[in-house]
């Protein structure tokens, strides 16, 4: 029996490096797939309520692609603007660099044998022009990916209504019964998770947005916008945030201290209110996700799909765990998944 076991778990452990791999190997497929999936929780409501107001399906998925389209546009646009306007200021602070690299350099009083001076304009320079031509070749790539994400969720959206009837079809009902259910809770906790993490990141933009324009950082609007973004990177996206605005902080304010600890202070206040006040209050345990399941979910979905897979990586944890929790031999590990708070109001409650 001990052998049996030993040699299951070792399959498993086989199994799930080699879907591993060929996830990664099919990224270039199922990443779209992953981000069209995560979208139709958003976009499926829209047309839910359009068809209930007797608007044609097609109509209705329609309206929803000219939005998704309209706000990828506008995103695509932002971003391209902010990207060039900090190249056009690179040379400034490259100046500064050079400023800070040889007063420090100075006080330190090593001998030029030892270190030789370093122009930074020279060095980093034709870099940060190359990013200009890099940005050409990333938008090329961003639209393809995003004209395959739009084609899924078309499809997805079309099938999204008649979903609920082809199982009471497919299935026995009591099986049917079971199946929606998992379907709709996956769709519920997912859908919760994604409304309030767009709430809690918009709100943590506009406040690192209009911190640092009062302390006077530059590109206050930039950061604001990186925020936003990263803030979806369970645990380490809002610290990831703050190093940037820090860093130019450090240069544009140099020789004052004062100024870049003012804004580290800021910044880390925001964060550490929003994640760790703000967030739990009203996300509470609708995910019911343990804190090292989240951390191996993003730790293996990054390395699995990069920064797309981070950012997956949370909803991909919780539908995990409500398939676990819904089927009987898996419930073990749906319970070990999950914070473990339920389980103890239950056991101080019995």
């Amino acid at each position: 029996m001990k052998r049996s076991n030993l040699m299951v778990g070792l399959l498993s452990v086989l199994v799930v490096f080699a879907v591993a791999t060929a996830f990664k190997a099919a990224q270039s497929v199922l990443i779209p797939l992953m981000i069209a999936w995560l979208l139709s929780y958003i976009c499926g409501p829209v047309v839910t309520f359009l068809v209930h107001k007797k608007v044609p399906l097609g109509l209705s998925v329609f309206a929803v692609l000219i939005l998704v389209l309209g706000v990828c546009y506008l995103g695509g646009t932002f971003l391209s603007g902010r990207v060039r306007a900090v190249l056009a200021e690179s040379p400034k602070y490259l100046a500064q660099l050079n400023a800070i690299y040889t007063d420090a350099t100075s006080n330190l009083k090593i001998p030029e044998d030892y270190l030789a001076e370093i122009n930074w304009a020279q060095k980093l320079g034709p870099k940060a022009a190359a990013l200009s031509g890099s940005l050409a070749v990333f938008m090329g790539s961003f639209l393809s990916k995003l004209i395959l994400v739009l084609i899924f969720l078309v499809f997805m959206l079309l099938g999204k209504p008649y979903f609920k009837y082809k199982v009471a079809k497919a299935f026995r009902p009591e099986r049917a019964t079971v199946l929606s259910g998992v379907m709709a809770s996956i769709s519920k906790q997912i859908g919760q998770y994604l409304v309030v993490k767009v709430a809690i990141s918009g709100t943590t933009g506009v406040l690192v947005w209009l911190g640092l324009t009062l302390l006077g950082v530059e590109f206050a609007l930039t950061w604001g916008a990186l925020a936003f973004f990263l803030n979806f990177i369970p645990s380490i996206g809002s610290i990831l945030a703050s190093v940037p605005p820090i860093l130019l902080a450090v240069v544009q304010f140099y020789p004052s201290v004062w100024m870049p600890v003012f804004t580290a202070i800021i910044l880390l206040s925001i964060q550490m209110v929003m994640g760790n006040v703000i967030e739990p209050k009203l996300v509470g345990d609708s995910l019911n996700l343990s804190p090292v399941v989240i951390l191996l979910s993003l730790v293996f979905f990054g390395w699995l799909w990069g920064i797309v897979g981070a950012l997956m990586s949370v909803p991909i944890a919780a539908a995990i765990k409500i398939v676990c929790e819904n089927i009987e031999g898996l419930k073990p590990i749906s319970v070990l998944m999950g914070s473990g708070k339920i389980c103890m109001k239950e056991m101080q409650s019995s």
